[in-house]
């Protein structure tokens, strides 16, 4: 709220006479916040982050609470409760959302991961960094002395999902529409998710070819600089819906990944509870890049996300600061 001063005040000398205590910007009145704390690293992290900065720079109570995407979805839409949702992957259920927004039951605050879930094929970059006519899927699949397989060298091999995961249908209809198996590929089961980060690992120790599915942000990518592959074509809805996304799908056609796009929910009484901490969840965000630095510290450090938190606040203060004002910037490298 903006207050006008008459004209007959002065304001230079009542500022000279306050004491110091009352020219620090103290925060305003705020309630209890609650936090879903997803249990994937980079919501767990964000979740801490928001903790540390609306707990001490805000003045909220703000308290963790166990969440997971739609358990969390529902509660708070049906509830009201948790308050904030901190990393939401909409696009897989972008609908019930928009209902629920339309409805006042919800709302879209800040788009937290400012460049969005990064989702695909990718490569190591000494790979792309020594052919760099290689950009997309499709000109890696022509390829395959670049990305041998390590049971037949004598064709290459695209690493899939691990059994059971959603993405497997994607990446076999993918490989299929790319023609993988008649340029000499193979598609690999790594069998979980250690076995696909093993083969990565296993890739860079020896600096050798690899291509396979993976996401950002992770660790894997934090630790390990890949390059994501462009799609030869632009992204189709009607035939990722009818054909890229289902396992009895015949003749799959080229395709790029669905967009993810993966923002902050928080509940309507948010602004109620402190307009100040409801501006703050409509700003912060952070980039892929930020994120899977973050992310390699903790896993490197066998850290819990309160610590990764603490470590990001303590080393990107040129993010952070840029979501808070200089007077909540104080208070939270106080509580530092």
């Amino acid at each position: 709220m903006k207050f006008s001063l008459p004209a007959s005040v002065a304001v230079f000398p009542v500022l000279l006479a306050m004491p110091a205590s009352a020219q620090d910007a103290a925060p305003e009145a705020c309630g209890t916040i609650r936090i879903a704390q997803m249990n994937w690293a980079s919501a767990e992290t964000m979740a801490s982050i928001d903790q540390f900065i609306l707990e001490n720079g805000y003045g909220c109570d703000a308290q963790l609470v166990p969440g997971d995407t739609m358990p969390t979805f529902t509660s708070m839409t049906e509830r009201g409760e948790p308050d904030v949702a901190p990393e939401m992957f909409v696009n897989q259920f972008r609908e019930q959302i928009d209902a629920a927004v339309a409805e006042g039951r919800i709302e879209y605050a800040a788009k937290v991961l400012t460049d969005g879930s990064q989702e695909g094929f990718w490569i190591p970059q000494y790979v792309a960094d020594a052919n760099p006519d290689i950009r997309t899927l499709g000109d890696a699949l022509q390829r395959p002395d670049l990305f041998p397989s390590q049971e037949n060298p004598e064709r290459g091999a695209v690493h899939n999902c691990p059994a059971g995961w959603g993405c497997q249908i994607m990446v076999g209809n993918l490989f299929r529409a790319y023609g993988g198996g008649e340029n000499g590929f193979d598609l690999v089961d790594t069998g979980s998710s250690a076995g696909l980060d093993g083969s990565i690992a296993n890739a860079f120790q020896g600096e050798r070819g690899w291509i396979g599915y993976y996401w950002s942000p992770t660790p894997i990518v934090g630790r390990y600089p890949m390059k994501l592959l462009e799609f030869d074509v632009p992204f189709d809805q009607e035939e990722w819906t009818n054909c890229t996304t289902q396992p009895d799908c015949a003749e799959p056609a080229r395709n790029a990944w669905t967009p993810a796009d993966v923002f902050t929910l928080v509940t309507p009484g948010i602004a109620e509870t402190s307009e100040a901490a409801a501006e703050y969840l409509n700003t912060r965000a952070w980039s892929n890049e930020t994120v899977n630095a973050v992310l390699a510290w903790k896993d490197e450090n066998q850290a819990t996300g309160e610590d990764a938190a603490l470590h990001f606040l303590e080393t990107r203060p040129e993010v952070w600061k840029a979501w808070v004002s200089p007077e909540v910037a104080e208070r939270v490298e106080a509580a530092l």
